[in-house]
């Protein structure tokens, strides 16, 4: 992956506010980042567990962790969905 490194100047206290001690800054903005991006579905979740270094399973946790929406189809889009892949299905048996 090519990389890009970024300079941010960032008020003291931020660290306060998200209480982590600062060595884990970086990783801790990197992982809001990601996530951020599913939520805009900018990223797919692959893509976010690529940038963080982990599993797509460990990715969904955190967005679970978050309360960040993994699935955004309703019940609905969900049913025609299912119902698609089971006529799919069938004509290739």
């Amino acid at each position: 992956m090519n990389k890009l490194t970024v300079s941010l100047e960032l008020p003291r206290d931020l660290l306060g506010a998200l209480d982590i001690p600062e060595s884990e800054l970086m990783p801790c903005l990197l992982e809001l980042v990601a996530l951020e991006l599913f939520r805009q579905r900018r990223i797919s979740a692959g893509k976010g567990a690529e940038l963080l270094g982990i599993s797509k399973w460990q990715f969904v946790q955190r967005l679970a962790r978050y309360e960040i929406p993994y699935f955004v189809e309703s019940g609905d889009e969900l049913r025609a969905e299912m119902a698609m892949a089971e006529t799919f299905n069938e004509q290739n048996q």
